[in-house]
């Protein structure tokens, strides 16, 4: 993360994306308060230390000497965002990515890329590895590989003065808006059942996408959006550091990999360098770090079945 690590960042410049907002949503709550509460991101070195691990860098394809990783930046953590400095990439999978760069002993050329684009571009051969919290679905494990470092998932949000309650079932959501990031699976998950408040009798949901987590939330505090349906950590953090938030509870719990193109020869060298951060302790530091002991695995896997298939 900062310039004093080994492996080499591309960043561009931008400005940090924190949630802003003004005017009055429902019940006449100023929508400029939900951003009052936020903190700073956090900065301790939990990667640098990490060294070299022979037996796991020697099952990399022969002459990996660099690899390309595509990460979608935008919102808050533990997703990725920017420091202060509006250049420098942080969150939970630029930790990951690092550590397991220098585990390999591999150098990083990390790319920024919108987060619908970076699965189809493996395909290509554009990025080497998606590294951008994806979720492992039956349905993606068609297309691409996986090897897994986290257990997220899917749950919901909602400004403080909703009344919905937890929400365990879609039904719940029939006749609401509901906001989600574009490409991600809490969008295909909204899609295809969309048949359920049908067969209900019920009005439909409305599915509004974003691109970026801080239109998202916008919508929400605004009240142009009723809910949010997003990942189980970054739901919680943003509930934790934001006035005005209210976490609705976990959807569907997932497995989260860094993406490969199907068939790649990759995947057994990361595995083997995730599960040397959970055996030195940098694993447990990471997530330390960024509040989300909760997603902790016991063993890193490739392109496990999804949970709950």
């Amino acid at each position: 993360m900062r310039s004093r690590f080994l492996l080499p960042f591309v960043m561009m410049t931008s400005a940090t994306l924190f949630v802003t907002a003004c005017g009055s949503g429902p019940g006449g709550t100023d929508a400029s308060e939900v951003a009052a509460k936020s903190d700073e991101v956090p900065t301790t070195d939990v990667v640098s230390a990490e060294k070299k691990d022979a037996a796991a860098a020697g099952l990399l394809p022969a002459g990996t000497t660099r690899l390309t990783v595509a990460i979608s930046v935008g919102g808050t953590p533990p997703g990725t965002t920017y420091l202060s400095d509006g250049t420098t990439l942080t969150g939970q999978d630029v930790d990951f990515a690092q550590a397991v760069g220098k585990v390999l002993g591999v150098g990083l050329k990390v790319e920024q890329a919108s987060f619908e684009a970076i699965l189809p571009a493996l395909d290509s051969g554009k990025y080497d590895v998606g590294a951008s919290n994806f979720g492992v679905t039956d349905e993606r494990r068609r297309t691409i590989d996986f090897v897994t470092y986290v257990n997220d998932g899917q749950g919901f949000a909602a400004r403080k003065d909703s009344r919905l309650p937890r929400i365990t079932d879609l039904r719940q959501l029939c006749g609401l808006h509901v906001a989600t990031g574009a490409g991600t699976t809490f969008e295909a998950t909204l899609e295809a059942n969309r048949h359920v408040c049908a067969d209900a009798g019920k009005k439909a949901y409305q599915v509004q996408t974003y691109g970026e987590s801080s239109a998202m939330w916008s919508s929400v505090q605004q009240g142009r959006s009723d809910v949010v349906m997003s990942t189980i950590n970054g739901l919680r953090y943003a509930v934790a550091h934001q006035v005005g938030l209210r976490f609705l509870g976990e959807y569907h719990r997932l497995d989260v990999g860094f993406a490969f193109k199907k068939g790649t020869k990759l995947a057994p060298a990361f595995q083997a360098a995730v599960n040397r951060l959970l055996a030195d302790g940098t694993y447990a530091r990471i997530l330390r770090k960024w509040g989300t002991t909760g997603s902790a695995i016991d063993r890193s896997r490739i392109s496990p079945p999804e949970l709950g298939s």
